[in-house]
C-alpha cells in the first residue's frame, strides 16, 4: 500500500474551556471576495473586490444558530469532501427580513460565510466553491411562546474541513 500524505504530528488534549453555539455570522456575495490568504489552516488575510468591505452581519436570538461539518468518502470513486452547514435562526418573521432573504437566495447564489463560535473562534464556510442556501423552513407556532421565526440552512462542499479566520481581519471586513 503506497503511503503519499504522511501523518506529521498527533494532537495534544487541550486545557481550554469548550462550547457549543454561535456567536455571530457574516456573509457576503463570494464573488466581491477576491483572494484569500491561508497557512496551515488558518486564513489570515481576505481581499474583496473596491475599496469598501462587503460581509453584512445576520443577527440573532442566542443559542439558535448553529453550523457542521461532514466529511463524506467513497472508496470505490477515490472522492473526499466535506459538507458544511450553517443553520441561521432569524426570530419575528417580518418585510425587513423577508427581502434580505431574497438577496441571499436571488439567482442561486454563491455566499463566502464567515461564523464566530462561543469559543471565541472565526471559521470560514465555502471558502472555494460558495455556501448556497438550501433550505429555508418557518412560521409561527401555535401557542403564544412557540417560535415565530425562519430558519435558512446554507450549505457548501468544500475539498478541505473549514479554516480558521485571524479574529484580527474581521473588523477590515465588515459593511
Amino acid at each position: 500500500m503506497a503511503c503519499c500524505n504522511l501523518i506529521s504530528g498527533g494532537i495534544t488534549k487541550s486545557c481550554d474551556n469548550n462550547a457549543g453555539g454561535v456567536e455571530k455570522i457574516y456573509i457576503s456575495d463570494a464573488c466581491l471576495v477576491t483572494g484569500y490568504t491561508e497557512t496551515d489552516s488558518e486564513i489570515t488575510a481576505i481581499s474583496t473586490s473596491g475599496a469598501t468591505a462587503s460581509f453584512y452581519e445576520f443577527e440573532f436570538n442566542r443559542n439558535t444558530s448553529s453550523y457542521s461539518e461532514t466529511v463524506n468518502i467513497d472508496l470505490a470513486n477515490g472522492t473526499t469532501f466535506f459538507s458544511q452547514e450553517v443553520n441561521l435562526v432569524l426570530s419575528r418573521r417580518e418585510k425587513t427580513k423577508a427581502e434580505a432573504i431574497k438577496q441571499l437566495t436571488n439567482g442561486q447564489k454563491e455566499l463566502f460565510v464567515i461564523v464566530k463560535d462561543s469559543n471565541n473562534l472565526y471559521w470560514a464556510f465555502g471558502k472555494d466553491s460558495g455556501a448556497v442556501v438550501t433550505a429555508i423552513e418557518g412560521g409561527s407556532g401555535v401557542a403564544k411562546g412557540d417560535a415565530n421565526n425562519y430558519s435558512i440552512t446554507f450549505t457548501a462542499e468544500e475539498s478541505d474541513n473549514a479554516p480558521e479566520v485571524d479574529s484580527t481581519i474581521i473588523a477590515a471586513l465588515l459593511a
